[in-house]
């Protein structure tokens, strides 16, 4: 099985601002503005908060409630009205897309998706970035890929359920591909059954923390050990140049690339993933 970290979400990049870590712990990943999409930042709901009012709050009305939002991806059961036949999904598109192909991505392979956050403050109707803190990179959500088509004029009369989302409104691309997630989190040596096969982790905790503490630098991040590339061990992709890796005692700080959106690596040379994804999803459910 081949586990993708993939980036996603509001940045400084896209968006202008991280997502929020709001006061009680809930971690909501806001999806980038998309002019293609026909979902609004006010039609998504998540755990009772509305994405329309914190989107606004958080850029200082830079980016309206009724803007397009690229809900991608797309697992959260609730957050939307749902057609009959409804399941999670991925889109990917460009060189991102072309890195997946590349690299093997099949049915059972497993999508980790990370973004920028920060820790927020409300006060009154606003939601401001809580003073002191710092932006940093962290897990928000996983998707078990069960199959992986490309959308074309035949995918969207075999997939009706699926047309809202913003890869069927793309624009035509030959690289334009969609991953659809599995019904249930069932991997040999990943003993997960009852676990949904796309979710999100609803609350922040320091398993799902990527960057360093006390690191400057966002990309700085703290890795169990083990994720150290060594002789016969190909490195997570994008970063097998020895120097970004360095062994700080109880883990291994990588120097994570500043641009590129899906990194890969294999439970064949890393097998502890196994029990380290599993950790990271059990601590949420």
């Amino acid at each position: 099985m081949k586990i993708i970290l993939s980036r996603k979400g509001y940045d400084t990049g896209f968006g202008g601002v991280p997502s929020p870590i709001l006061p009680d712990g809930s971690l909501i990943s806001i999806p980038i503005p998309s002019r293609h999409s026909s979902i609004r930042y006010e039609d998504i709901n998540h755990a009772g908060y509305n994405l329309g009012n914190i989107v606004a709050s958080l850029t200082n009305g830079s980016v309206c409630a009724s803007f397009g939002a690229h809900l991608d991806p797309d697992f959260c059961t609730t957050c939307l009205p749902r057609k009959a036949g409804w399941k999670p999904l991925f889109g990917q598109v460009g060189a991102a897309q072309g890195h997946l192909r590349r690299q093997g991505i099949q049915s059972g392979d497993l999508f980790l998706f990370f973004g920028l956050f920060q820790n927020v403050v409300i006060r009154k109707k606003t939601i401001e970035i809580e003073r002191g803190t710092k932006p940093i990179h962290a897990i928000w959500g996983w998707l078990l890929v069960d199959r992986i088509d490309p959308v074309d004029s035949a995918e969207r009369k075999r997939l009706p359920w699926a047309v809202y989302h913003p890869h069927f409104q793309w624009p035509p691309n030959k690289t334009n591909t969609v991953y659809i997630g599995k019904p249930r989190l069932a991997i040999d040596g990943l003993d997960l059954p009852s676990v949904l096969g796309g979710g999100r982790f609803t609350h922040f905790n320091a398993a799902l923390r990527l960057t360093a503490k006390g690191s400057s630098r966002r990309s700085d991040w703290a890795l169990p050990t083990w994720f150290a590339p060594c002789s016969g061990r190909p490195a997570l992709t994008y970063h097998a140049d020895s120097r970004r890796w360095e062994r700080c005692g109880d883990h291994v700080l990588l120097r994570s690339v500043g641009r590129g959106q899906e990194f890969v690596f294999d439970t064949e040379y890393y097998p502890e993933a196994l029990a380290w994804v599993s950790e990271l999803i059990r601590t949420q459910n």
